[in-house]
């Protein structure tokens, strides 16, 4: 790297120099100069940007690549939106844009798009309200991109990656860090992959967009994973939500949404995997939920009462708090937990397999007095794992007049782990982390058992009573 280029990069990515400076010495220079640039370059040609600082407002008006090969920097210095693209044909690419506006009321963007397609990709974005906005720009194109908001209370952010109106878009392996949402409004036939959202509000949320596709993204430690509002004909496959617990705190959530697929994904860690909302909500429709890995969640599936015609098959459940919970008193009956005779697994399943097809001999049915009352008043969550919690469980044992209606009821339970293709990409190795716990805990109360008997062989029998 020769030293300009190197001064360059530690000016923008480090820090080392002021604001307004490209390199030692080097004063900012107005946007003025790349709009001089795109001017003078043909319809569809490529212009190639000097490495440097470049302050102000750029408004790009006319079809044209513009490339900023990693070194120039476009700084809206605080004031409004720093990239428009206004013509489509665009492509922006190899830039740090930064500086945007704070006024919530003009919705300032480091780049904006209002024309379509365009190509937004490789570029760096900090210090933005509102990162990447498409309004109505369909079959554009924006990738990988790291996109960095501005450091406000998570109330008063912008959106990480926005949509509207903008259909048969891809949105593919891009950083989201510290923004609001990545949100898609009236936006369809979206293909969506391998981006990263953490630290944010909803990783990804979607509003009345339908006939999308949603695979191999790893959506962590935000209020929400996936939110998906009034929006049909969804794909979700191969996708990541981990150690999201926020208020909420959803892997995945679906409110009247109809046809939905999840499928392969991992939901690790969060306070609810899934949670359903009255989905499906048209007559006829169904929701489809099979070969996802649902892991160390506090409620594995939680949904509301009303909620009907889901099918849940092979999936994996393990070591949830709850493995499945209705909100207030109902139960998940309207639902239909194996299909063609294959079940879920469960790790709390006590049954056994006599004749070895992989098929629990009796049917799955959660009946649990403190997940019942749990329901009811959440703030018992308090005692969950706690000797309260263990003694009223023996008490609904002891007296199964006590014994509340079974929350749902899986006819064919999996007495294995099924093996599964492609799920998320932590799936794997947290997969093989949950059956080493279980593991673990066999050999330790087999190691207890071996212990105990040990010792009370070397003692010798007990004393009877008149042996005393």
């Amino acid at each position: 790297m020769s030293r300009c280029a190197y001064v360059s990069v530690c000016a923008v990515v480090l820090g080392c120099f002021p604001v307004g400076a490209s390199r030692a010495g080097d004063p900012a220079k107005p946007m003025g100069e790349v709009e001089g640039l795109i001017a003078a370059a043909d319809p569809g040609g490529t212009v190639v940007v000097p490495p440097g600082v470049y302050e102000g407002n750029l408004r790009i008006t006319q079809p044209v690549i513009l490339d900023g090969q990693g070194h120039a920097v476009l700084d809206g210095v605080g004031v409004g939106t720093v990239v428009e693209i206004r013509a489509p044909g665009v492509t922006v690419r190899g830039f740090t844009v930064r500086g945007t506006g704070e006024n919530i009321t003009v919705e300032p963007a480091a780049i904006r798009a209002i024309a379509g397609p365009v190509v937004i990709e490789d570029n760096t974005i900090e210090d933005a309200l509102f990162g990447i906005d498409l309004r109505e720009s369909p079959g554009s194109m924006v990738r990988n991109n790291l996109v960095h908001g501005k450091d406000l209370d998570p109330g008063r952010r912008g959106d990480g990656i926005r949509l509207w109106w903008s259909h048969g878009c891809v949105i593919e392996d891009n950083t989201v860090y510290g923004s609001r949402d990545l949100v898609f409004w009236y936006s369809e036939n979206l293909r969506i992959s391998r981006n990263r959202v953490s630290d944010s509000r909803y990783g990804l949320h979607f509003m009345y967009s339908h006939d999308t596709v949603l695979s191999g993204n790893d959506l962590a430690r935000n209020s929400v994973g996936v939110y998906l509002m009034y929006s049909n004909r969804i794909t979700l496959d191969g996708n990541t939500m981990r150690n999201n617990r926020g208020a909420s705190g959803y892997g995945i959530g679906l409110k009247d949404c109809d046809d939905i697929v999840v499928a392969n994904n991992a939901l690790l860690a969060n306070r609810v995997g899934v949670y359903l909302d009255n989905s499906p909500s048209s007559v006829g429709s169904t929701g489809l939920f099979e070969s996802n890995t649902v892991v160390f969640n506090e409620i594995g599936l939680l949904a509301t009462p009303i909620t009907h015609d889901n099918v849940f098959t092979a999936n994996i459940l393990v070591e949830n708090e709850e493995p499945a919970a209705a909100h207030g008193r109902g139960e998940l009956t309207h639902n239909t937990f194996a299909r063609d005779g294959v079940g879920n697994f469960w790790s709390d399943y006590a049954g056994f397999d006599r004749d070895g097809d992989g098929i629990g001999d009796l049917a799955y049915e959660p009946r649990s007095l403190f997940g019942a009352m749990l329901a009811r008043e959440p703030n018992l969550r308090l005692f969950v794992h706690s000797p309260a919690q263990q003694a009223v469980e023996f008490t609904a044992r002891a007296l199964p007049e006590l014994r509340p209606q079974a929350t749902l009821v899986d006819p064919a339970p999996l007495v294995r782990p099924p093996n599964l293709k492609g799920s998320g990409a932590a799936t794997t190795p947290l997969r093989t982390r949950a059956m080493a716990f279980g593991g673990l805990g066999l050999l330790l109360f087999a190691g207890a058992t071996v212990g105990v008997f040990g010792r009370q062989a070397a003692l010798g029998p007990a004393p009877r009573g008149d042996d005393r």
